[in-house]
């Protein structure tokens, strides 16, 4: 099907985000992630070599790979220091670990044969459309509806949070000007604890829907997710020294806006917690 695609697409970059990305349905199984995650990755750079040794001469020279990754894969930082591309590989959840796995098969895709790749890794992406087990999502969507917003432990781990369309802008400076080969990091350089954000989105809720404030008064603590990494924080300088690139919404703006699009788009999410996801916990097996 890949091989299918490409051949009748017939592109000049090819974007690979696809992959399952929640850390609790990891932990109650793994082998999803690891089908997903490192063999689909395979298949996709087994079909995509294919096609790019096939193309004339100048296209190949202009074809690019750009690989999705994420923060994750180095682990968990204390209270101080931040993330680089130079930072050594320390999944900590089975989600975490397969998409280690799926860097090193396309680094080495690009080492082996040649093949033109880059490789991002990103920190919490926020913004519409993301799917409703999400953090942002699921606390927007469950003090809407008055019930628990749950929260991790003390809800003091430290995530840095980028919007998606100032993800989506690094990405295509990086397929358009990065150097073949290379990583960069794309951070939105602002850091919030889990339960600074949820008492933001309850903010905002509380002037868009007053009848239900406080929502703050909706939060309740639950036991923390099996290995649960404390912080994670990435140095974008390179990104921002090597291509220009800097994030261009603001977390309080940012957020705001994506409350407000969620508020307005229960034809979009209501499918979805009808049928797909009703904002259960995962990840409760471990």
């Amino acid at each position: 099907a890949m091989a299918a695609a490409l051949e009748g697409f017939r592109p000049t970059h090819v974007f690979h985000l696809a992959a399952e990305t929640h850390v609790d349905r990891s932990i109650d199984g793994a082998l999803p992630f690891i089908e997903t995650n490192v063999v689909g990755t395979q298949t996709l750079l087994d079909a995509v070599r294919s096609y790019w040794q096939g193309l004339a001469s100048e296209d190949r020279d202009g074809f690019r790979f750009v690989h999705v990754s994420t923060d994750e894969v180095f682990g968990a930082l204390g209270d101080t220091g931040i993330f680089t591309e130079d930072s050594p590989y320390d999944p900590s959840s089975p989600y975490s670990a397969s998409k280690a796995a799926a860097d090193h098969l396309v680094r080495a895709a690009h080492r082996t044969h040649g093949l033109p790749v880059l490789v991002s890794n990103c920190s919490n992406n926020y913004g519409p459309r993301q799917f409703p087990e999400k953090l942002i999502p699921l606390m927007i969507l469950k003090a809407r509806a008055g019930e628990a917003l749950p929260v991790y432990g003390d809800g003091q781990q430290v995530r840095d949070w980028l919007h998606v369309e100032d993800h989506v802008a690094a990405l295509l400076a990086m397929a358009t000007d990065g150097r073949i080969g290379e990583t960069y990091c794309v951070g939105g350089e602002a850091e919030r604890t889990n339960l600074a954000v949820i008492d933001a989105i309850c903010a905002r809720l509380d002037q868009r829907l007053p009848a239900g404030a406080p929502h703050l008064a909706l939060i309740e603590h639950v036991a923390d997710r099996p290995g649960h990494d404390r912080r994670y924080a990435v140095d974008p300088a390179k990104l921002k020294r090597d291509l220009g690139w800097a994030p261009s919404q603001s977390f309080e703006t940012g957020l705001a806006e994506t409350v407000d699009w969620y508020l307005g788009a229960e034809d979009w999410w209501g499918p979805i917690l009808t049928k797909r996801y009703g904002g259960e916990r995962l990840g409760r097996g471990s």
